[in-house]
């Protein structure tokens, strides 16, 4: 997938187009030096990553104040949704614990030109954000027991989370239920056969 053919796709403009070839072209340079996506999927990451991260953006409310991105590591989808919430007025933040992938991830929203992020180079049981955000986001970060416990922390009573999960996905609802009441809606990825994306609300511990 080219940058063009993700821009249709995703139906962003070209000003976040422009952003988001930034954030490819400071993570191709670091990802050199750093292992921040598996090289198996870096001469696909227009459609593994980019568009992974993009397709979140259709599934949550049309008006976001504030959008929290969860171990964030290579950006995505924190940055990409955060490159998309940029017109709209919307803040990000963006939280990672690894040294070298928040100092990544600081390089990159200076050279995409995002007035609207903040990196918090800690561990996520640590951060509290007031107000809390509306939205919480994260991939590939831990199972969902665990991430809800994370999520948790960070969103309010009405905090909706989205969260991209692979063929897995029931039995770590399963396991999540022991612990955690919630409402879930299930959205089909758009470029995994196999993937879902979770969308939870009404999160309280049992």
């Amino acid at each position: 997938m080219t940058p063009d053919e993700f821009a249709e796709r995703a139906s962003v403009s070209r000003e976040t187009l422009a952003r988001l070839q930034e954030l490819d072209r400071v993570l191709t340079d670091w990802g050199q030096r750093h292992n921040l996506i598996a090289k198996s999927t870096f001469d696909e990451r227009w459609s593994r990553h980019f568009l992974d991260s993009a397709q979140l953006r259709r599934l949550m409310p049309d008006k976001i104040a504030h959008l929290a991105d969860l171990g964030s590591g290579a950006g995505f989808p924190g940055l990409v949704l955060a490159a998309m919430l940029a017109e709209e007025g919307a803040e990000a933040t963006l939280v990672e614990s690894t040294g070298k992938k928040a100092a990544f991830l600081n390089a990159a929203v200076n050279a995409m030109g995002l007035g609207n992020v903040k990196v918090i180079p800690a561990r996520i049981e640590t951060v509290k954000l007031s107000p809390p955000p509306d939205v919480v986001s994260a991939r590939a970060l831990a199972r969902l027991d665990k991430l809800l416990g994370y999520a948790h922390g960070i969103g309010a009573k009405n905090t909706k989370y989205f969260f991209p999960k692979g063929q897995d996905v029931e039995v770590e609802l399963t396991e999540a239920a022991i612990s955690w009441q919630m409402t879930v809606k299930r959205h089909k990825s758009v470029t995994s056969p196999d993937g879902t994306i979770l969308e939870i609300g009404n999160l309280t511990r049992v």
